[in-house]
């Protein structure tokens, strides 16, 4: 078997990592009660790993990911990891959750949804915000 990798595509054994910065109301342990119902939704592959972390200092490692995250207003972190998946791949998963998540019961109508979802591109963070 012969596998092409472009760079879109992880080589072998990569795993593909980004993170959500975002804003809610709702408490950690209700988001956490909302997630499998969330990734149902989502249709979120059983092999993506979610970790939602209140507030930055639980971030560790990479010293830029922990300025951007130090500069980084928002309450909760949502970090993704995707076996076999790209960087990009992870951040699309993510934006999915958020946009899902806003449409929960985590969110009362109105209410606004503000976030930012970061991941590494040759060696760069690319960094996307959104509202709603």
């Amino acid at each position: 078997m012969v596998q092409i990798i472009t760079e879109e595509r992880n080589p072998l054994g990569a795993v593909g990592e980004a993170y959500a910065f975002f804003d809610c109301r709702a408490s950690q342990e209700e988001i956490e009660g909302e997630i499998p119902t969330i990734r149902r939704l989502t249709l979120m592959p059983s092999s993506l790993e979610l970790h939602l972390m209140e507030g930055t200092d639980s971030l560790k490692g990479d010293p830029e990911l922990r300025q951007i995250a130090g500069n980084s207003d928002r309450k909760y972190v949502m970090k993704a990891i995707y076996p076999a998946g790209t960087n990009r791949e992870a951040a699309d998963k993510l934006a999915g959750m958020l946009n899902q998540a806003y449409q929960s019961p985590l969110y009362q109508k109105g209410e606004p949804l503000g976030g930012k979802i970061i991941y590494k591109e040759r060696g760069e963070y690319k960094k996307e915000e959104s509202s709603l």
